[in-house]
């Protein structure tokens, strides 16, 4: 039998044929995030959409700043003070990955580094940040998680070191990880290694956006911060349209940072991937009875 997924992006692709048919124009929806493209050239959320018959643009409205880099640096050298590492976002891999390239760690890296590092469990959060982490030559694990309070039960179940677990972070990550970590008694060590500034164009890109493509039928949000910098500009642009905007989260930490603002969430999605947002939005804007 198909999954829901699976029967869900059939669905999706017959709707989008009845489109090219001669059917209505497709809907318009924004996701707030900055474009990631996949082996084929095109960001897979943009993909995934485009084959349920959506229009979706990219808008980025958060840049990112990192630091404590010397510190993470020294601290890579060194896995044998460690039980492993922790990645919750794809910046906290890409803060790695700088520490290589600019001490001059590349060959160290490749000649021991990662595999006493693979010796270890490195935990990540989704597939975009396990991703990034293959390719540093790490072996990713609990990526299927979905989001951090996930990972932490899965990391609870496994067995754990004396040692502890190495968690290269954002200056406003969650404390959710943190906190199932400690009351079950597993080390952790946390470090800020970037911090989430606002992107410079939100408010020029927003208003191109409405003016040029006019009121999206959904706006998704993908982090809290994304939501905080964005959610004023997007109120003054829309209106009296605004009530009529679906709004949807990527995960559980952005639902309840909307939850807080009074923003109404029509959907969460499952998983925080392009398969399970498409799927989502689907289900929320229900054009052509798809999902």
């Amino acid at each position: 039998m198909l999954s829901i997924l699976a029967a869900c992006r059939l669905s999706c692709l017959l709707a989008r044929e009845r489109l090219l048919e001669g059917l209505p124009g497709t809907m318009k929806v924004l996701l707030l995030k900055d474009a990631k493209e996949d082996d084929s050239g095109q960001d897979p959320y943009i993909q995934e959409l485009q084959l349920c018959g959506l229009e979706a643009t990219l808008i980025p409205v958060l840049s990112f700043e990192f630091m404590s880099l010397p510190s993470l640096s020294e601290k890579l050298s060194h896995p044998e003070g460690f039980g492993g590492l922790i990645f919750t976002s794809p910046r906290a891999v890409e803060a790695v990955k700088l520490c290589l390239e600019k001490d001059n760690k590349t060959e160290a890296w490749e000649k021991s580094l990662k595999d006493r590092w693979n010796a270890k469990s490195v935990y990540v959060v989704g597939s975009a940040t396990a991703s990034l982490v293959n390719k540093i030559g790490l072996d990713a694990e609990g990526a299927g998680s979905g989001n951090a309070e996930k990972l932490a039960e899965y990391i609870c179940s496994k067995p754990s070191s004396e040692l502890p677990l190495l968690f290269p972070c954002g200056t406003i990550k969650g404390d959710t990880l943190p906190k199932m970590l400690k009351d079950k008694g597993i080390p952790m060590e946390s470090m800020h290694v970037y911090q989430t500034v606002p992107h410079p164009g939100i408010q020029g890109s927003l208003e191109s956006y409405y003016e040029n493509q006019g009121i999206p039928a959904s706006i998704t949000f993908f982090s809290p911060s994304g939501l905080k910098y964005s959610l004023e500009y997007i109120q003054a642009l829309s209106g009296g349209s605004f009530d009529q905007i679906k709004f949807v989260a990527i995960g559980p930490s952005t639902t309840r940072a909307m939850a807080a603002k009074g923003l109404p969430v029509s959907c969460t999605a499952e998983s925080p991937t392009p398969q399970a947002l498409a799927a989502g939005i689907r289900k929320v804007l229900k054009p052509n009875n798809c999902c």
